[in-house]
């Protein structure tokens, strides 16, 4: 079977499988290989160590899984509508409203990388938002979208509130071509929208001052200076993607099967959250995203959000910091 063949057998499967769109690139080493070595020496991957240790296997791609060559990239919306704002209650980020994403994409990636062994692959291996694949650069160069100026992989059709995973593979497939242009043009209103001044320059994400890292990644007392300016996140931040026009206009609930999404997850009780026990965090949010800062990290999230939306003093955690 020619490698067009086998790709468009490819693309058929991911799209029947649920997701939104898919692109087939090759593991040659990213052009922006130096921006990540410029990052990582001005200390902006903050306390995230993994970056570091993955740094060589991201920028030489081939050497992630030994004996590919080829990157079958897929995406999935997740974007969902922001419910009214109400007093007592703290935001969390539109892709962690529900399953944990890793999980609720499992199988489908699992039946992907199935169907490449079945049509001669003998290495299928499968990454979402794991490992050390840098998703964005490769999607990019499968045709999929652009990187715009808040880093997020924008779709042209469908804006940037996508998960994005990948399998790796030694298939002999026909590539995409890449997606050349930059619509971003003149716009900058994710960088200005950005409460916490996350980003010195386009494309320039310091994970020190965003909020996303500050309240999943960050463990430990949050500097002080910069609690105040998360204003009510307990879970991630949107504000940079909301603010795109890109998404503004086209971005659209996800109907299909694929995600378990629950809206209610979008705003949750702040009090409760910054006193939950280490049990009831399990037994509420262990299936979610949540899990990854914890019960601990997910108590000191709730209480600088209540210091933030309320002139009341919030009780801060008795649990130690994470």
């Amino acid at each position: 079977m020619t490698p067009e063949r086998l790709a468009s057998q490819v693309k058929a499967r991911a799209l029947e499988l649920g997701f939104d769109t898919v692109g087939i690139t090759d593991l040659a080493p990213p052009p922006h290989a130096d921006s990540l070595a410029r990052w990582l020496e001005a200390g902006m991957d903050g306390t995230m160590a993994y970056m570091r240790r993955q740094a060589s296997r991201r920028i030489e791609p081939a050497t992630i899984a030994l004996g590919t060559h080829c990157a079958v990239i897929v995406t999935k919306n997740h974007y969902q509508a922001d419910p009214h704002p109400h007093p007592g209650t703290g935001r969390v980020a539109k892709y962690a409203r529900g399953l944990d994403y890793h999980r609720a994409l499992e199988p489908a990636l699992r039946a992907l990388a199935d169907h490449l062994r079945a049509l001669g692959a003998q290495i299928a291996r499968w990454y979402v938002d794991h490992g050390p694949v840098p998703e964005r650069e490769l999607a990019q160069r499968a045709g999929l979208g652009w990187i715009g100026k808040n880093t997020m992989l924008i779709d042209p059709h469908r804006g940037s509130h996508l998960f994005l995973a990948s399998v790796l593979t030694d298939l002999d497939l026909a590539l995409d071509d890449p997606f050349e242009a930059d619509r971003c043009g003149s716009c900058v209103r994710c960088l200005e929208a950005c409460p916490t001044g996350a980003f010195p320059d386009a494309r320039v994400l310091d994970s020190r001052r965003c909020i996303s890292y500050l309240t999943i990644e960050h463990r430990g007392e949050i500097d002080p200076a910069l609690q105040h300016l998360m204003e009510d996140w307990v879970f991630g931040c949107d504000i940079c993607q909301d603010v795109c026009p890109w998404n503004v206009k086209f971005a659209t609930e996800d109907r299909g099967e694929l995600l378990e999404n629950d809206p209610t997850m979008a705003s949750l009780d702040l009090r409760e959250l910054a006193t939950i026990s280490d049990e009831g965090f399990d037994r509420r949010y262990g299936h979610t995203a949540l899990e990854r800062p914890g019960a601990v990290g997910i108590r000191r999230n709730a209480t600088i959000a209540m210091h933030n939306t309320s002139t009341e003093e919030a009780p801060w955690p008795t649990s130690r910091t994470p």
